[in-house]
């Protein structure tokens, strides 16, 4: 059993600071929890809300139906009082206007006010339903003096134990046991990623909703010992980061749909240069601004086929948190090894979730080394040195005494210099793309969840491994059918075995994305002539649930 809980108002109204101390709270008590967010583009007013989903099992999507509401404003009500369930709960302040068996109005402000500080209404409200649901204030001082001044703190204090004193429990819900998860979200887990991989360099220019990858290695570079950056613009981002990767240190940089645009130039020159890069491209919907604070996974083919010319990258989709921390660490490894750009493809979903998860094991993280020393290359050295394998000997500037390293973005030869011949040219080209067949031997096959012998097969990628996962569980314990997934982590090159192997096996195809125009299941039947048989696709800038997914597979059986 798990509860849903909506936290909504307008922007300012402190809905993302309540939602993080629910959060908090119920975490230190042993919850397994999952949030979506869902605001808007704008620093005051608009209708903002937050889902917070907690339980004792783990939990992967969000829900549709809600148990209970904190509406810091009419507008929450109004927007989401028909998805109430029927013993659900609404807490407001007593001067709305709303009435009901379900409604609880409460006098917020007034008692926000006696505690103190009247901006604390929220905290009322909180405290008020942690008492309907029967969750212990165990951890709300240490949480609130986490967030605030220590005036601040106690007022808020306050503010939760008045307002859990105005009801009488309706449940008593528990957490099984306390454990050492922790709560992050999908962009905090690729910067962690980062660091761990031995990233030295960040740089970027913020755009939502890839910025707070950047606010966090900013906030940690005096301890990590990095470099962040905030550029003037993409372009600047993604050529400092080039500059830097050509220097020795581990370069990264990150942006969404719009700001990739501008990076196409330089993504190319990476290629060009065969420097190593990694780039997180966290998903928004287009073109052009689209929906600033939305999710879309519409990207995909743009992505894999970004900048002019031919040359070998890597695309790799993150499908939840604890997968965005490997996955980077990957991408730093697989970028330094083939010499390449590897592209991390998130969205907001992914970037905004929050969730419980096991902590990261350091133990397992292998940051190779891919540079050679002196004994290793040629005299004079051939910085693109054609090889079998296409992966050409890389030295650091200025490390070997008296070795240059050259580089250019003009086509070259062996050495790095600039040439006009038709055969060099053609050997450079095949030099690069041989790497592209070395790297499927590095390809991850996509996850596979359900019936192993299943009769629908699910295809989805990146974040929607989380509601595709719930879903497909709920489908095999309600259908007489037999039904599997799998979830594509690496994009491209594409992974094709297991897709192979079990689409023989389905009687059905069903690709499920967060586009217009099926892009992955595209991409499959162009490269492998598989086609799918239906399509769930939605694009109106908001999540999929497990119970979406659920409805819509069988309103096609």
């Amino acid at each position: 059993m798990d509860y849903n809980i909506l936290i909504g108002g307008s922007a300012g109204q402190g809905v993302e600071t309540l939602s993080a101390v629910f959060e908090r709270i119920l975490k230190r008590q042993g919850f397994k929890i999952f949030t979506v967010r869902d605001y808007m583009s704008r620093v005051r007013g608009g209708h903002n809300f937050i889902q917070l989903r907690f339980g004792n099992e783990n939990l992967y999507s969000h829900r549709e139906d809600l148990d209970g509401m904190i509406a810091l404003n009419s507008e929450t009500i109004e927007q989401h009082i028909k998805r109430l369930n029927s013993d659900g709960f609404i807490i407001c302040d007593q001067e709305e206007g709303y009435e009901g068996e379900r409604v609880l109005k409460l006098p917020l402000k007034l008692t926000a006010k006696e505690a103190g500080n009247v901006r604390a209404f929220g905290s009322v409200a909180l405290g008020a339903a942690m008492g309907l649901l029967g969750i212990k204030l165990e951890g709300v001082e240490e949480v609130f003096n986490r967030f605030f001044s220590p005036q601040t703190a106690r007022q808020n204090v306050s503010a939760v134990l008045e307002g859990n004193r105005l009801v009488k429990p309706r449940y008593a819900l528990w957490a099984e046991k306390k454990d050492e998860s922790i709560l992050i979200n999908g962009n905090e887990a690729v910067a962690l990623g980062a660091l761990a991989a031995g990233c030295k360099f960040y740089s970027a220019y913020p755009m939502t909703p890839s910025t707070s990858i950047m606010n966090y290695l900013a906030s940690k570079m005096m301890d990590a010992e990095i470099v962040v950056e905030q550029a003037e613009d993409e372009i600047a981002a993604i050529n400092m980061a080039i500059g830097a990767s050509y220097a020795g240190a581990r370069a990264m940089t990150g942006t969404s749909g719009g700001g990739f645009s501008l990076m196409v130039e330089g993504l190319g020159l990476s290629g060009m240069l065969e420097v190593p890069l990694v780039i997180a491209e966290v998903q928004r919907p287009g073109p052009t601004t689209g929906f600033p604070t939305r999710t879309e996974q519409s990207d995909l083919k743009f992505v894999i086929s970004a900048s002019q010319g031919e040359f070998p990258r890597m695309v790799i989709a993150l499908r939840n948190a604890e997968d965005a921390f490997y996955q980077t660490i990957r991408a730093f490894n697989l970028a330094d090894k083939y010499q390449i750009p590897v592209i991390l493809l998130s969205d907001q979903f992914l970037a905004d979730s929050t969730v419980t998860i096991k902590p990261f094991d350091f133990d397992t993280i292998r940051n190779d080394t891919f540079i050679s020393d002196e004994n290793g290359i040629s005299n004079p050295y051939k910085r693109y040195e054609i090889t079998p394998s296409g992966i050409s000997p890389r030295i650091i500037p200025g490390k070997i005494p008296g070795v240059t390293v050259l580089v250019d973005s003009d086509e070259h030869d062996e050495y790095g210099h600039i040439t006009e011949s038709a055969s060099v040219r053609e050997q450079m080209v095949r030099k690069r793309l041989r790497k592209l067949e070395l790297l499927k031997e590095d390809i991850q096959e996509p996850l596979f969840t359900g019936e192993e012998d299943c009769e629908v097969l699910i295809l989805a990628w990146g974040s929607s491994w989380g509601p595709v996962t719930e879903a497909i569980k709920m489908l095999n314990e309600k259908s007489d059918k037999k039904y599997g997934a799998l979830i594509f982590g690496d994009i491209w090159p594409l992974p094709t075995k297991l897709l192979l192997e079990k689409s023989k096996k389905a009687a059905k195809i069903i690709n499920v994305e967060q586009n217009a125009t099926g892009q992955l299941a595209s991409l499959i039947s162009e490269k492998t002539g598989i086609f799918c048989d239906f399509s769930l696709l939605k694009f109106d800038g908001r999540p999929m649930s497990s119970q979406y997914i659920y409805a819509k597979v069988r309103e096609n059986e």
